[in-house]
């Protein structure tokens, strides 16, 4: 009989990708995979790490997962394996203190996990947890031909085109999990997103740490944190788009986790010119005022931002940006909050989310002084919060009475242009429609972050 596996995935799109790429090499290697947890003979657990509150989420689904085998005397022998950003960074020290767990794998183990599915069926029951991550950073990334059994809609599909990051933001601590920026080659992406266009995708959604980053680490020169997307020195962002631009079809090319600082004219003007390429920009900004972008060692400035957000928006007609922000960073006082207040309510972003900032151990921001208090940092997540509603609900009730083209996700919802899976609003269907296929739609209400057609 063969093996059974189970797998929780937590986390971000990232994350999605790799679970679904382990899930791949199981399958080729003959196991069956099952969305049981009770049924499985081994669970994985794929982490996140990013924030406290993505580890106290982490460390509840494994005791979670414990427990639930100790409740099926079926599953009592289940194993349990923790993968992921969590493990990548922690596994020294969970290993005495998850003792529950068989084994912690790394991120540069997602081709190696039937193996070590194997390794961990063999061991006794009761074995003190085996930490398997390697004792260096991270240095995999995927290809076109890498076994993947995807778990979004058959319509969408996350197409990771790097791994890792050569940022030095002071608040994040990615690169000390995932390693250093590399890009796979256009010719290895394209071949995926040819292969996922054919089997019926309808938005290729790239993603990675950076994607505006893509190519540059193989740059001979001019590879900074803040150089601009070119194509004179290399393969860059602009070749990509303009390579999967040219597959033959209709479908959407989302662009996710761009960073401010790369953003040129050149990339600005590409987008604008291939249709496929979706008016949606995702540029986390993490705030405005220039004291806190120093702090945050975001390589930009208040100048460059308030200049890169009138650029993309004259040079991209019809552009959706999606935005975050960070309040509470150490150090922030009311009138720095204030002025990031300001920018929210006068920009008007057509996506907008805020996230507390988290006190990461092991970054820079963690052991600066003026830690904000919580109760403080509650406070003006939610005065942002509610100003970006405002700005919302007014945008909602311009687009009344326009025609959209939309890609139905399930019968009775769909997204526009401007609307990313999981983050962003939706379209809330009158009629049901086809599942995983455009359609034109005519706006007739809305519901402060969703439309009503």
């Amino acid at each position: 009989m063969a093996t059974k596996v189970g797998l929780i995935s937590l986390g971000c799109a990232k994350n999605l990708v790799d679970s679904e790429i382990m899930l791949g090499h199981l399958r080729s290697a003959g196991m069956d995979l099952t969305s049981d947890s009770t049924e499985a003979d081994v669970l994985i657990v794929n982490t996140c790490a990013f924030i406290d509150s993505a580890k106290t989420e982490s460390i509840s689904a494994v005791l979670e997962a414990h427990r639930d085998r100790g409740l099926h005397r079926r599953h009592a022998n289940q194993r349990l394996i923790v993968a992921g950003c969590m493990s990548q960074r922690f596994s020294s020290e969970l290993t005495g203190e998850l003792t529950e767990v068989d084994a912690f794998i790394g991120l540069d183990q997602l081709e190696e996990v039937a193996p070590i599915v194997r390794r961990v069926l063999a061991r006794p029951a009761g074995a003190a947890p085996d930490d398997l991550v390697p004792d260096h950073l991270p240095v995999y990334i995927p290809d076109f031909n890498t076994p993947r059994w995807r778990l979004t809609p058959k319509h969408f599909a996350y197409v990771k085109i790097a791994e890792g990051c050569n940022h030095p933001c002071s608040f994040c601590v990615i690169p000390q999990m995932r390693g250093k920026h590399r890009s796979r080659t256009i010719e290895s992406v394209r071949r995926e997103a040819e292969q996922l266009v054919s089997e019926g995708v309808k938005e290729l959604l790239l993603i990675s740490q950076d994607t505006t980053y893509f190519g540059m680490d193989r740059w001979t020169e001019g590879r900074s944190p803040r150089a601009q997307v070119t194509a004179s020195r290399g393969e860059s962002l602009i070749d990509l788009l303009e390579a999967l631009s040219s597959i033959q079809g209709d479908f959407w090319i989302r662009l996710l986790y761009t960073h401010p600082a790369h953003w040129s004219d050149e990339l600005i003007s590409t987008i604008a010119r291939l249709p496929k390429v979706a008016r949606y920009v995702d540029m986390p900004l993490q705030h405005i005022e220039e004291g806190m972008l120093k702090d945050m060692r975001r390589e930009t400035s208040e100048a460059h931002i308030r200049d890169l957000v009138q650029r993309l928006r004259k040079g991209i007609p019809g552009l959706a940006i999606r935005t975050t922000f960070i309040a509470g960073f150490p150090g922030e006082s009311e009138a720095q909050f204030e002025t990031l207040l300001d920018f929210i309510e006068e920009t008007k972003f057509e996506r907008l989310g805020v996230f507390t900032y988290s006190q990461e151990s092991g970054s820079r921001a963690a052991k600066m002084d003026g830690q904000v208090p919580a109760s403080v940092k509650k406070v003006r997540y939610r005065k942002a919060m509610a100003a970006q509603q405002k700005i919302a609900k007014e945008r909602a009730a311009s687009l009344v009475g326009r025609k959209m083209r939309v890609l139905v996700d399930s019968p009775t919802s769909a997204r526009t242009e401007a609307d990313a899976p999981d983050v962003d609003g939706k379209v809330i269907l009158s009629s049901p429609l086809p599942v995983g296929e455009f359609a034109e739609v005519t706006i007739t209400g809305h519901k402060i972050y969703d439309l009503i057609a």
